[in-house]
C-alpha cells in the first residue's frame, strides 16, 4: 500500500479534490430551489461546506442540524417569523432533500445491478431504503396535498392544551411552507439539472482518483465507489465517516477485482481527497459567518427543530 501511494500521479489527484467542494456548491445550489420561490435564503452555500464540515468532526450526522441552523440564521435576516419558524421551515428543506438523494442512490445502484454483480447483502438494503423512501414521499405528498386534513387530525389531537395547539399549527404551517418549492412547477427542472450535476461530480472524482493510483477502471467504477460510499454514510456513524467509507469503498472494489491492500491505499487517498479540502473550507465559511460550532451545539432547545 505503501508503495502504491508513494506512486500516485498526482495530477490526476487535482481534479478529484476539487469534485468534492464542487459537488456540495451544486447541492447548494439544488437546495435553493426547495425553498419556497419568495422565501430563499442568501448564503447556502456557505451553510451546506459549515453543514459538512460538521459532519466532518461531529459524530452521528450532526452537520444535518448545523447547516439548518446556518440556513435558518440567514433567513432570519428578513423580516417576518420568528427564528424557530425560520428553523423550521429550513428543516422540512432538509428532509425533502434527504429523501430525493436516497431515492437517486436506489436508481445508482439499480443500474448498476445491470452492469456488475452487486452483492446480495446490498441489493437487499436498497430495497429496504427503496420501501422507506416511498413511504417517505408517501407522507410528505400526503402532507402537501391534504394540509387542512393534517391541521384537523392535529387540532383534534392537541385541543385539551391551546397553547401547544397554536404552537403545533404554526409549526405545521411553517414545515408545510417549506414543500413549496419541490410543489412549485418551476423548481422541477433546476432540481432535476442540478441533481444530476451533484451525484456526477463525485463519480468523476472518484474515477479520477482512480486513475492516481493506475487503476485504470472504466467510469463506472467510479459509480460503484460513490454509490457503495452513499449507502455506507447514509447511516449515522463517526465524525468524519472513518472506517464506513473506507470499508465501502473496499467493498465497491472488490467487485472489479482489485486486491484489498490497494483498494485500502485507495480508499485512504480517496476518504482524505475529500475530508481535508471540505473541512477547511467550511472552517473558512464558519469564521466568515461569525460562528463557531459551540454556538450551534448550545442554541437553546426552543430554537432547533427535532430534524
Amino acid at each position: 500500500m505503501g508503495r502504491q501511494l508513494a506512486a500516485t500521479r498526482w495530477w490526476w489527484v487535482v481534479p478529484g479534490v476539487v469534485a468534492g467542494p464542487l459537488g456540495l456548491w451544486a447541492r447548494a445550489k439544488r437546495w435553493r430551489y426547495l425553498f419556497p420561490s419568495d422565501e430563499q435564503p442568501p448564503g447556502l452555500v456557505a451553510a451546506n461546506m459549515i453543514g459538512y464540515m460538521a459532519n466532518n468532526v461531529l459524530p452521528l450526522r450532526a452537520g444535518e442540524v448545523v447547516r439548518v441552523y446556518v440556513a435558518a440564521r440567514r433567513l432570519g435576516t428578513r423580516p417576518g417569523g420568528s427564528f424557530g419558524e425560520r428553523l423550521w421551515l429550513a428543516g422540512a428543506t432538509v428532509v425533502v432533500e434527504r429523501v430525493l438523494d436516497s431515492l437517486t442512490l436506489v436508481l445508482l445502484l439499480a443500474g448498476l445491478v445491470f452492469l456488475v454483480p452487486v452483492p446480495r447483502a446490498l441489493e437487499y438494503a436498497a430495497a429496504l431504503i427503496l420501501v422507506a423512501d416511498v413511504v417517505a414521499a408517501a407522507m410528505l405528498i400526503s402532507l402537501a396535498a391534504t394540509p387542512d386534513r393534517a391541521r384537523r387530525l392535529l387540532v383534534r389531537l392537541c385541543r385539551r392544551w391551546p397553547a401547544l395547539e397554536r404552537r403545533v399549527v404554526r409549526v405545521l404551517d411553517t414545515v408545510l411552507r417549506g414543500l413549496e418549492g419541490i410543489r412549485t412547477p418551476a423548481h422541477l427542472g433546476p432540481l432535476l439539472a442540478w441533481t444530476v450535476i451533484a451525484w456526477a461530480l463525485p463519480v468523476l472524482g472518484a474515477w479520477t482518483l482512480l486513475r492516481a493510483v493506475h487503476l485504470d477502471l472504466p467510469l463506472i467504477a467510479g459509480w460503484a465507489v460513490v454509490t457503495f460510499v452513499g449507502f455506507g454514510v447514509s447511516i449515522p456513524s463517526a465524525p468524519g465517516y472513518v472506517g464506513v467509507w473506507h470499508a465501502a469503498t473496499v467493498l465497491a472494489l472488490s467487485v472489479f477485482a482489485v486486491g484489498q491492500a490497494t483498494a485500502v491505499g485507495y480508499a485512504i487517498l480517496y476518504h482524505a481527497s475529500q475530508f481535508v479540502p471540505v473541512t477547511l473550507i467550511g472552517w473558512l465559511f464558519l469564521v466568515r459567518e461569525h460562528l463557531s460550532l459551540r454556538d450551534v451545539t448550545r442554541a437553546r432547545p426552543a430554537e432547533t427543530p427535532a430534524v
